[in-house]
């Protein structure tokens, strides 16, 4: 059978760099599926979908809310073609219950060990409405590699240079942070991918640069630490979510390729200063990830928060304003509150207030995000700040000899040529 996997496609923000990377979540999906299965993968962040490509079955895989309306209208012009439509993903959990309007069958949960019936069903004509194993996580060591031949990957670069791998050591979190949905999706225990799995996956990856997605690497030190160990001989550079705040998990982070890490930053004390210092005294670079609008901040709040990330040294920063998706405590509260005004899972990027903050009006928030987003770039500009990461990384890695041919073609034209001069000094 021939199967069309579509990643939809979501308007950017204004004003930020934009680059697209290649979405994990698809091809997670896509390594569930049985062998009989042809998969035709479109991400329309980067092409355009053919809709009159031969298909006998369309999913639709959704990881933001800003994609949900796009994904509803195309699989609105496929059933209007007599295809069947199945959804997944993160943002169909999350909207599961308006998607069921635009769907032939939802698919909620992680999809190893149940494809294959799924399928049966659909060949009998009995496709179910409702596929819900949120409550029944497959066993993690059944996580296979991620089906990345059906990237293309010529065109995930960003001004020739090639985008990043994502790749996933781990499912689920212990912790259940205020604005985030994770607990919900993946469950309160987590649940490490046997090494051997991870270093199986890790073979296949030709890409020297990766995203490792896990929800947060501080889970579990022992863990961490044999995982680190684990990468040293791929001398690979990557980006993750926060590492443990331990010198002797710092120090083999670093040697096994820690590029740079989203840190949040949440206050102005000492202990994130410190934390800071201690990323860049092993040579990571840190992205401060800024939650502006929650209920403890006050204007002048926020403005000493500025304030404080250009003191402490941040490489990049990325600023949101705090967005109720459903599911999370921060949209239960509110919504119970009365507070949220706006329901257009478009605006839900992260960069338009939907809510009537608690201490200053809808409007001056908006305001204070794109202050704070011109303040912090307001002498280097994202990309440029950017682009000195990328020249650290590419340093070491010519000093290595992992800076490969392949991303010396890559760079190309004006981008490549700034990047080789500035490897000479």
């Amino acid at each position: 059978m021939k199967l069309k996997l579509i990643y939809p496609k979501w308007e950017k923000l204004k004003g930020q760099t934009t680059f697209n990377l290649p979405p994990h979540g698809p091809v997670a999906f896509a390594a569930a599926l049985p062998d009989y299965v042809e998969v035709s993968f479109t991400d329309e962040n980067v092409e355009e979908i053919n809709f009159d490509e031969p298909t006998d079955l369309v999913a639709i895989s959704m990881m933001l809310s800003t994609q949900v309306k796009r994904g509803w209208a195309i699989a609105a012009r496929y059933r209007q073609q007599g295809v069947k439509v199945l959804f997944g993903g993160i943002s169909t959990m999350l909207h599961a219950e308006e998607t069921l309007l635009y769907a032939d069958s939802v698919f909620l949960g992680e999809a190893e060990g149940s494809m294959e019936q799924v399928l049966e069903d659909w060949r009998r004509g009995e496709l179910k409405k409702v596929y819900n194993h949120m409550m029944r996580q497959p066993p993690i060591q059944s996580v296979g590699p991620a089906r990345r031949d059906l990237y293309k990957q010529e065109l995930y670069n960003h001004k020739g240079v090639q985008m990043v791998d994502l790749f996933h050591a781990s499912r689920g979190c212990r912790y259940s942070c205020y604005p985030c949905a994770v607990s919900y999706l993946g469950g309160r225990i987590f649940r490490p991918r046997p090494m051997d799995r991870v270093v199986e996956e890790l073979a296949t990856i030709d890409n020297n640069r990766l995203f490792l997605v896990d929800n947060s690497l501080a889970q579990n030190k022992a863990w961490e630490m044999e995982l680190f160990r684990e990468m040293i001989p791929f001398r690979k550079k990557w980006i993750s979510h926060t590492i443990e705040d331990d010198p002797e998990v710092l120090d083999l982070a670093a040697q096994a390729g820690a590029w740079y890490v989203y840190q949040a930053v949440y206050d102005t004390s000492d202990y994130i200063r410190r934390r800071v210092k201690r990323y860049h005294d092993y040579g990571i670079g840190v992205e401060g990830t800024v939650l502006l609008g929650l209920d403890n901040q006050t204007e002048d709040d926020i403005r000493r928060l500025i304030d404080f990330l250009l003191e402490i040294d941040l490489d990049l920063a990325e600023f949101t304003v705090m967005t109720p998706f459903p599911h999370t405590k921060g949209y239960d509260d509110l919504l119970r509150q009365g507070r949220i005004f706006d329901f257009d899972w478009d605006h839900y990027n992260a960069g338009q207030v939907v809510f009537h903050p608690r201490h200053f009006s809808s409007e001056r928030l908006q305001e204070l995000y794109d202050y704070a987003w011109a303040t912090f770039y307001g002498e280097e500009s994202q990309e440029a700040r950017m682009f000195r990461l990328f020249c650290k990384v590419a340093m070491r890695e010519m000093s290595e000899g992992t800076y490969r041919a392949r991303n010396r073609a890559l760079a190309g034209k004006s981008f490549g040529k700034d990047v080789q001069r500035s490897l000479k000094g």
